[in-house]
């Protein structure tokens, strides 16, 4: 909402501060700003000259005029001017040469055309006003001579542009903000709705309501013989651009300056095209309608339509229709002003994409008093300003709707707030927002109010307390969105001052912190992160061709997903049941962008729904907490969601450089990045080949705690690689976190060091070629004892000196005790037994022996 301050001062009696004090105030009040923007500040030497005379110049490509101007108390001055719009006696607005025009644009005088030119004859896009740069901008001919055009056409001026949050629709007008203002300096404020309006006397155009859910009042007044060439005035045009629209024409003008002005939306409809009976109703089966922006729509039984025997004419509160709109030749006119559902209104605007200024005010709530002030303020601007005569009578359909009451304690604001308010700042404050306060306790009839007993309806507040304690709180028709206690202390903190409100951090409760699963999920983040991963956030949703891409079988269980009812793209509906999805997607993306080399990583929920559960989760009701069986229901309705993490990396895992050559990433490095999960989890992860969409059959791993399956990594299938459009030989590695919990330890413990020194011992062992190389190295760490304290393999070879069928791993086995330093014969004997039971579990035999 742009707002010019030159119109808000109307209304209210504003002390003499800046745009910015001013903006400062109704930020405090809750009105977000956006901007301030200042007009006319650097315009100066602009005055209202008379064309006295005009030579036409020849022997040029388009029309040139020298013209001389009277200027006033100067000479007249000469000016050369290309427009042809303007004529001898006509007054114009002259810069004067050492001018300045918006945007800091100096005129000076100058030879042109063979002509001197003594200044600048101005069009309405020169001055500021507008976007029309077709010609001169011809000012009434009672317009004085001389007289300064930036105070005449209110050229200087600050707008200062606030975004409106859906609860203060009110505020989307003039009115509204001037109200706000009004409020937030102490000053009076001279409300433009509040206008003598004549009795309704007969009715005009006849119009009824035909459903009275979607509109409570309406109302149509007419005019005759309005000249559709009469021009908007300047003032009028000058205030609808500051505000944000474009003039179009006068009987546009007006009820566009009237929405502004008031924040009631009119619409404006060709008498002559009428017929019959004008009815708001919902629309029916097969109906369409071809709105103001020339498309045909068709409509659906929940839009709200004004109609008359010829069948659909308006989108109501959003757009007009084309068969009924103004043109040039409309004389005879119909105001039509409303109040419409706020909600079934922004369903119809939602469901056709059209939003509009008044969809935009009615789907916010717009006050239910001014269709009768509005309508007759528009008819007296066609009258004055159009030469229209207004039709005496006035068309006023309505329902009854019983002004909603609230009771609440005078302490509950201070209450919610923390802070106490006195009970007359409490009922001043209701006041100033136009609330009427009776003293006591009257249970209210509708939403928001108490029941008999005294208990709010639709929350937890309980307003048993009666006496002298409580008011009933009447809000006024523009706000709406005043429906309970918690509002009314909402305003009565907002217009104190959020800003007075202290600052306290609530006490962390006694025991609280993280889980070991939290702990271990920030464990894992920072060694990924220090081992040069980085953490990606995807969105938790696929299609079901990522499910084709992953070559996932007709049976796996992660073929079944929940699927969203309102997706935010068709191509992902599905909550996601794995994490490689959308990782695999941002690693396409950045190797697209020419970033080789990634190694990603992320943490998150997937969705894996079981047979069994309900359909569709409960709709529980808002008006109290919900009961231990309601929540328990909910949770039954949601698939499990088990915490995952998952990596993928290509390129160089090692980069290449001066120092020599890199390494490409392979299956080790995502197995390694399990062991990495494992070690901070304080567990031994189990690795062992296994075949698992979506890695190579011959290049996956399964990976075990205890007996429990963790996780798979290894190299993608080609065909997945292909699918994504990945480099070759991508990895990945997927772990289900939750699976660690039961095998947690309790809050890691750190290692206990010795300081005793190490001993080392080094064994080649023969096996069969085929032999998992994690069998050997758990055989050997069941041998050596507790007196092992790592092992790690250096080397794997196989040729002719290990035989046929054959490998040689190399393993290093270093061993410490905790309180003493170990003997020659202790770590030979510790080996020794490491090597038998390797022979015997997997038939290993020392190379060389």
């Amino acid at each position: 909402m742009k707002v010019p301050l030159s119109w808000l001062r109307e209304y209210v009696d504003l002390p003499a501060v800046t745009a910015h004090e001013l903006a400062d105030k109704l930020t405090q009040a809750g009105l977000k700003l956006e901007g301030i923007t200042s007009h006319g500040d650097d315009v100066k030497n602009v005055v209202v000259g008379k064309v006295l005379s005009i030579e036409e110049l020849t022997g040029f490509k388009k029309p040139i005029r020298h013209c001389i101007v009277e200027v006033g108390e100067a000479e007249p001055r000469q000016i050369v001017c290309g427009a042809t719009n303007f004529a001898e006696g006509d007054i114009v607005a002259v810069v004067l040469p050492g001018g300045v025009l918006p945007g800091g644009f100096e005129v000076g005088a100058r030879k042109t055309y063979g002509r001197l030119s003594e200044g600048m004859i101005c069009s309405e896009r020169e001055l500021g006003l507008g976007d029309d740069h077709n010609g001169i901008m011809v000012l009434p001919a009672d317009t004085p001579i001389g007289t300064d055009v930036v105070e005449l056409l209110g050229l200087r001026d600050e707008v200062i542009e606030l975004e409106i949050t859906p609860d203060l629709g009110y505020s989307l007008s003039i009115r509204g903000v001037a109200r706000e203002a009004a409020t937030a300096f102490g000053v009076p404020f001279n409300d433009p709705a509040l206008r003598e309006v004549p009795a309704t006397g007969e009715p005009s155009y006849p119009a009824s309501i035909g459903d009275d859910t979607v509109c409570d009042r309406f109302v149509l007044r007419e005019v005759a013989g309005f000249n559709p060439a009469a021009p908007s005035p300047q003032w009028m045009r000058t205030r609808l651009i500051r505000a944000g629209m474009r003039p179009v024409s006068l009987a546009v003008d007006i009820t566009n300056y009237l929405m502004l002005e008031l924040g009631q939306p009119l619409h404006a409809f060709d008498r002559t095209k009428l017929s019959g009976e004008i009815v708001v109703r919902r629309a029916r089966a097969g109906e369409t309608l071809e709105t103001l922006d020339h498309v045909v729509r068709t409509l659906d039984p929940g839009d709200i339509l004004i109609t008359d025997d010829s069948g659909p004419i308006s989108l109501a509160g959003t757009m007009g229709g084309l068969n009924t709109e103004i043109s040039d030749e409309s004389a005879d006119i119909v105001i039509e002003a409303a109040h419409f559902s706020a909600s079934a209104t922004a369903r119809t605007s939602r469901k056709h994409g059209l939003v509009s200024e008044a969809s935009k005010r009615f789907e916010r709530g717009v006050d239910r008093e001014l269709p009768l002030v509005a309508s007759w303020r528009a008819v007296q601007l066609l009258a004055e300003l159009g030469g229209a005569q207004i039709r005496p009578g006035v068309t006023h359909a309505e329902v009854d709707v019983e002004p909603q009451r609230i009771a609440i304690p005078t302490g509950h604001p201070g209450a919610v707030a923390g802070v106490p308010y006195d009970r007359e700042t409490v009922i001043t404050r209701l006041q100033q927002v136009g609330c009427v306060v009776e003293e006591g306790d009257r249970p209210a009839a509708r939403r928001g109010g108490v029941d008999p007993t005294g208990v709010v309806s639709g929350g937890d507040i309980d307003l048993s307390v009666s006496g002298d304690d409580m008011i009933t709180v009447t809000p006024p028709s523009w706000r709406p969105d005043l429906t309970d206690p918690n509002d009314l202390a909402e305003e009565v903190i907002r217009l104190e001052g959020y800003a007075n409100l202290p600052s306290i951090l609530p006490k962390a409760p006694a025991g609280a912190g993280l889980t070991e699963l939290q702990r271990l999920r920030r464990r894992i983040g920072r060694s990924l992160a220090a081992s040069g991963y980085v953490e990606v956030l995807s969105y938790p949703f696929m299609g079901e061709r990522d499910l084709d891409n992953l070559l996932l079988p007709a049976g796996d269980g992660r073929r079944v997903a929940t699927r969203l009812a309102n997706p935010l793209s068709e191509d992902e509906p599905l909550m996601r049941t794995t994490l490689l999805p959308g990782l695999l997607k941002t690693l396409v993306r950045n190797v697209g962008r020419g970033f080789n080399d990634v190694a990603l990583f992320e943490t998150g929920l997937v969705y894996r729904p079981v047979a069994d559960a309900p359909a569709q989760a409960p709709v529980l009701r808002v008006d109290r907490r919900p009961s231990d069986e309601e929540l328990a229901s909910v949770a039954s309705a949601l698939p499990p969601q088990p915490h995952r993490i998952a990596a993928v990396l290509t390129g160089e895992f090692e980069r290449s450089g001066w120092w020599g050559k890199g390494r490409q990433a392979t299956w080790a490095d995502a197995v390694e990045v399990a062991r990495t999960v494992a070690r901070e989890a304080g567990v031994t992860l189990g690795v062992v080949a296994d075949q698992h969409e979506p890695w190579h059959p011959g290049r996956c791993a399964a990976l075990y705690v205890g007996d429990t399956l963790v996780g798979h990594a290894g190299e993608l299938h080609p065909r997945v690689v292909e699918a994504y459009g990945l480099p070759a030989r991508t990895c990945a590695v997927e772990l289900e976190l939750t699976r660690f919990e039961p095998h947690l330890a309790g809050p890691a413990q750190a290692p206990k060091v010795s300081a005793y020194p190490v001993a080392t011992q080094d064994v080649a062992l023969i096996v069969p070629d085929f032999t998992p190389v994690a069998d050997v190295e758990a055989a050997l760490r069941d041998g050596a004892g507790e007196l092992l304290e790592s092992i790690r393999l250096f080397d794997v070879y196989s040729g002719e000196q290990v035989g046929a069928g054959n490998k040689s791993l190399a393993y290093t086995l270093r061993f410490r005790a905790p309180d003493r330093t170990l003997t020659v014969e202790e770590t030979t004997a510790a080996r020794d037994a490491a090597v038998a039971v390797a022979a015997d579990r997997v038939g290993a035999r020392l190379r060389g022996a």
